[in-house]
């Protein structure tokens, strides 16, 4: 199965080229009765981020619209930077976006197949055992503008090829003595096509094999052949990789094997987001971020942790589409959707981040009231709570000034304003403690404003939203921002580093914010709108005695200015 249709993006899916061709080959029955398959092959070397999740959609979604199956299929070549961690985090990760595979493979499963094909294209004279180093590789390959240089081992005879490739599968060959490379064309105008590696020897221990092989295939090799024993129908791929399609092609026209058909779309690409694994290992390694789950990074996994959907993920991809040309979308179009989502869906709460108390002088000391709020205005069928009301609460500090300045409308001695969903209050006396500091604020209310209107219709300019100091739970709060300060991080002068954008500011803790009661019974991963301030969610590190909450997003949405703008 796929997606859960229940669940499925409430944007109609767009036309994309990848659809087009698709359905293209549905009409005219390029592939016979087989059915639509696809798969997703990422290398388990480190945790997916949001630019999989692009291809994630596009290879589960697209196979689900016509019928088809999609597999997930580990490219486990590359035993040195391989763990299971990633092989179970990438697991975890697709069923959380909301797919689920028809089978789970890995290319690990076809060493003895790649191997057998690899002798049948030395017996046909296609490939052969090279003696170069990696770096003399390099340099008889030629550039763009000159063609390569034949290597002295390219014409060994084919029993001599047989020999050497067995014994280097027997371990008698220390790593990178020699290679296997296929034998085509040194003057090929596509470097890929100039003999490309595919085996080298490499004495480690696989994740999945153990020590069985001490020969390992090369990405080139390993993928198009695995994509044909699987009777891929159509290999969707980045763009980075249309160089590679020609070699893609050979193989399995050399091979008479299932053909599988590759074809290229663009990367996501996102302003203020590194998507490199390499730097994102730095971040974590160096200790810029709390691990891959950071909230702070484009893993799925930091995502979730922050709060987004998977909802609003499909929908945003599906949204922006694929094309044949490399571009990059801005950051606050994925939010703008996470917004959208939350906002019809998130339930609201009262929380105060920055706590100042504030004492209703002539309310009953002893008496509490229990105000009936509404869970979520955009969801009627969310129903209703009911949140404690006494003489003393908290308010945010932001919401009172000793001395307003211009246009301030929240409360200042003197002035009136709305407690939400409660009553109107008037400020009148402030105490500070031996710093200069405001520890209380103290006010009258108005008894016929219960529910937050005036029986004799004045109207105030400013409506405030609080808890009650003897119900109040205390939480930790975690305001997550972007990571980096640059829409491109990589824009940095000569001799700088990514790490020169970081984000000073991409993370402040709140250690002693309240909320209202009922958030005591929050669980990992609910959403909330805690009014006035933004969405959040509570955050693993939560336990029984301190509640941690992430800020997934503040409420203002620049994007849908943005659009309001553009006459979108």
């Amino acid at each position: 199965m796929t997606l859960n249709r229940s669940e499925a993006p409430e944007t109609p899916a767009l036309s994309n080229f990848l659809r087009d061709i698709i359905a293209e080959d549905v009409r005219t029955r390029k592939y016979g009765d087989a059915t639509i398959q696809t798969r997703f092959p990422p290398e388990p070397n480190g945790y997916l981020h949001i630019g999989h999740a692009k291809a994630i959609c596009l290879d589960f979604g697209l196979a689900d619209e016509f019928g088809g199956k999609t597999n997930l299929r580990f490219d486990d070549t590359n035993p040195e930077k391989e763990e299971q961690e990633y092989v179970d985090s990438i697991q975890r990760d697709i069923h959380w976006l909301g797919f689920d595979w028809e089978r789970l493979c890995f290319a690990s499963d076809y060493f003895g197949q790649l191997y057998e094909w690899a002798l049948q294209l030395i017996r046909a004279g296609k490939a052969y055992v090279d003696d170069l180093s990696a770096d003399q590789i390099r340099q008889y390959r030629g550039t763009l503008t000159e063609p390569g240089k034949e290597s002295p081992w390219r014409n060994r005879s084919v029993e001599e090829n047989l020999d050497l490739f067995q014994r280097m599968k027997a371990g008698e060959f220390s790593d990178g003595s020699r290679v296997l490379r296929a034998k085509i064309d040194m003057a090929s105008p596509n470097l890929n096509m100039r003999d490309p590696v595919m085996y080298r020897i490499l004495h480690a221990t696989h994740h999945r094999t153990g020590d069985d092989w001490c020969i390992y295939p090369m990405y080139d090799y390993a993928h198009g052949q695995s994509d044909s024993i699987e009777q891929v129908t159509h290999s969707m791929c980045s763009l980075e990789f249309a160089d590679h399609q020609p070699l893609y092609r050979w193989f399995i026209e050399q091979l008479g094997i299932f053909p599988s058909q590759q074809i290229e779309f663009d990367r996501l690409s996102l302003t203020y987001t590194l998507l490199s694994k390499r730097k994102l290992l730095q971040l974590v390694k160096e200790g810029f971020v709390n691990g891959w789950d950071d909230p702070r990074m484009p893993t799925l996994s930091g995502l979730r942790r922050r709060g987004f959907s998977p909802e609003a993920l499909r929908t945003f991809i599906n949204t922006v589409g694929a094309s044949r040309t490399n571009g990059i979308v801005d950051i606050e179009m994925l939010e703008h959707f996470q917004r959208d989502y939350l906002n019809r869906r998130a339930r609201r709460a009262m929380a105060v981040l920055r706590p100042l108390k504030l004492i209703i002088d002539n309310y009953p000391e002893n008496q509490v009231e229990h105000v009936e709020v509404q869970n979520n205005p955009e969801d009627p069928s969310a129903g209703t709570r009911l949140v404690p009301f006494s003489r003393e609460i908290y308010i945010e500090m932001d919401d009172f000034r000793e001395l307003p300045p211009p246009k301030y409308y929240r409360l200042s001695p003197g002035k009136e304003v709305r407690l939400r969903n409660a009553y109107f209050v008037t400020a009148h006396s402030i105490v500070k403690d031996s710093a200069g500091n405001i520890v209380e604020v103290h006010c009258t209310y108005d008894p016929a404003s219960r529910g937050g209107n005036s029986p004799d219709g004045r109207k105030v300019k400013s409506t405030m939203h609080w808890v009650s100091a003897a119900h109040a739970i205390s939480a930790e709060v975690r305001l997550y921002d972007k990571l980096f300060s640059k829409p491109d991080p990589n824009d940095v002068p000569e001799g700088g580093t990514f790490l020169d954008n970081l984000n000073p500011d991409s993370l402040q803790i709140l250690a002693d914010a309240r909320l209202e009661p009922s958030l005591a019974g929050a669980t990992a991963e609910d959403r909330y709108q805690f009014e006035r301030v933004g969405y959040f969610c509570l955050d693993p590190d939560s336990s029984e005695t301190k509640k941690v909450f992430n800020r997934t997003l503040p409420l203002k949405d620049s994007w849908a200015k943005i659009e309001k703008k553009a006459g979108v």
